[in-house]
């Protein structure tokens, strides 16, 4: 059973990935005012607390495998359930891993002096899924303690960068109250990599039936893991301005950790953070591929999508083709989408319009549900999921809006590949019957 320390560890490691060591250079560029990027960094950290407590009742209600796909067969039926495993199969988890290549190989190339282009990046970042897809096929998996590990790690190098900067670090308080005009599209397209590196709490939906006393404990085990990674994010921001300002942050691209502690501890410090760091891309890479098959695996055996996605490998023991397929629809990603910047908006439009009605189950199942035993209740509710889902709703439509302006319309594809899945699945269900 998980204890406090535990769940902390574990919602903290979920949601901490690439996105810290990535984002804040495409942030700055998009909105150059420290104290604009300071306010998004805080108020995405709140919103994703409000939706981490709506979540967390949820999973005491419902305390089984599969987690926002269980809340929302209950809630809304099978219809929901399928296209969010639809989603999962299709858009969410290939679009992570495809990201997670991206930024493990910009990285890999920075810290091995190489230019970062196109084509290279690409093809490390499909050798690393094609890689990392057949050693989970063939039964290689990060274990408990790998993953505690890489946890150190990624808090670790984040620490060190906080630390360093103010106690070591030659910068000046100046820097935050430096910045220029904030436009309206390079606002909206920031919100996504901001949304972005918050995305992971949801995870906390998977534990909720692991811990002990969760009346009692999930509701701290949010807070303080919740609390431990805005505290981080918005150090390791301020740790950035404090060092160079904004206009400088907006050019170091993939490099700002390295150029940071390079600052602080000399080349040395640099190349050490920047390992610090791929072992932590590294590992939710892998860990991605590795859990994220268990939602298609389980609903396969629900009977609520294609019967394949359930086979196990008879020698070693994996959900092989749920494995391969996602892998394969990574790959693709990498290759149509090219960068990392389009791969997360992508991502976060299609995943949080996800989230969106696995919080708004709260209220759905409140009326559905009222005598269900609810170990642990959203506090100060309904006001906590709403805020959840009014900021949400604000974020992603300032995201998509963004987007189009600038003529990208990935978001709008994702969503309509989810819009599709509810055909796909009227026409499973007819197929069903026929058989």
């Amino acid at each position: 059973m998980i204890g406090l320390a535990g769940g902390t560890a574990l919602i903290v490691g979920i949601t901490i990935g690439s996105g810290i060591f990535r984002t804040p250079p495409t942030i700055a560029g998009l909105v150059p005012n420290p104290l604009v990027i300071m306010g998004l960094w805080t108020a995405f950290g709140l919103i994703s607390i409000c939706g981490a407590l709506a979540v967390a009742e949820l999973s005491t209600l419902l305390p089984r495998a599969g987690g926002v796909y269980v809340f929302l067969r209950e809630a809304y039926g099978d219809a929901a359930a399928f296209v969010f495993g639809w989603l999962y199969v299709l858009v969410t988890t290939p679009t992570t891993v495809a990201a997670l290549s991206v930024v493990f190989a910009e990285f890999l190339l920075n810290l091995l002096g190489v230019p970062a282009q196109a084509a290279t990046v690409q093809s490390i970042a499909i050798a690393a899924i094609v890689t990392l897809t057949f050693a989970n096929v063939l039964g290689a998996q990060v274990g408990a303690a790998v993953s505690e590990v890489t946890t150190l790690v990624k808090v670790t190098a984040l620490a060190a960068i906080i630390l360093g900067a103010f106690l070591l670090g030659d910068g000046s308080l100046s820097h935050l109250t430096e910045g220029g005009v904030v436009h309206g599209g390079g606002l909206a397209r920031a919100v996504a990599a901001v949304i972005w590196t918050y995305d992971g709490w949801i995870g906390v939906s998977m534990i909720a039936g692991e811990v002990v006393a969760p009346e009692r404990l999930m509701k701290r085990i949010i807070i303080v893991g919740m609390l431990v990674i805005v505290t981080l994010y918005i150090g390791a921001n301020l740790a950035y301005l404090y060092i160079m300002p904004v206009g400088v942050i907006a050019q170091q691209k993939q490099a700002i950790a390295r150029t940071v502690m390079t600052a602080i501890a000399g080349p040395a410090g640099g190349a050490v953070i920047m390992l610090a760091i791929m072992t932590s891309v590294f590992g939710a890479l892998n860990g991605n591929l590795l859990a994220k098959t268990r939602v298609p695996y389980a609903m396969a055996r629900d009977g609520l999508i294609f019967s394949f996605l359930g086979s196990i490998h008879p020698r070693w023991a994996t959900p092989w083709a749920a494995l391969l397929i996602q892998g394969a629809v990574a790959i693709i990603m990498v290759l149509v989408l090219r960068d990392y910047d389009t791969l997360i908006t992508y991502f976060v439009v299609v995943e949080w319009a996800a989230l969106i009605f696995a919080v708004a189950a709260v209220f759905v199942l409140r009326r559905k549900m009222p005598d269900a035993p609810r170990p642990f209740r959203t506090p100060i509710y309904p006001w906590v999921p709403l805020v959840f889902l009014i900021g949400t709703v604000v974020g992603l439509s300032a995201i998509v809006g963004g987007q189009i302006q600038v003529g990208n319309f990935s978001p709008v594809y994702g969503l309509a590949i989810a819009v599709a899945g509810f055909p796909v699945h009227y026409l499973w269900k007819r197929l069903q019957r026929r058989a």
